[in-house]
């Protein structure tokens, strides 16, 4: 991946990020999302989040907002969440 000069990002730095994760509608999947955008921004709250169960009920999409300071942070963050085992998808 090659690097993107800051005055070529569609991003401005710091800026509110929102996230969707998915993932089963088990027990513990909200907080798990929870602890690794914690990991990525000390200053994360976890009652901002956003949750809502698909039509089944058998999944559940989750909604951080993080505070992105860097394009490194976030690409780590979705790395990090991509590969997490209990998640599905990350967008």
């Amino acid at each position: 991946m090659r690097d993107i000069p800051p005055e070529q990002s569609l991003i401005e730095y710091p800026s509110q990020f929102p996230i969707k994760v998915m993932g089963a509608n088990v027990e513990g999947f909200a907080e798990a999302v929870v602890r690794v955008a914690q990991q990525f921004d000390p200053g994360f709250d976890a009652a901002s989040i956003e949750t809502r169960p698909s039509k089944a009920g058998n999944y559940l999409g989750v909604t951080i907002t993080i505070t992105a300071t860097s394009r490194e942070q976030l690409d780590e963050l979705y790395r990090t969440l991509s590969t997490h085992p209990m998640v599905k998808v990350v967008l």
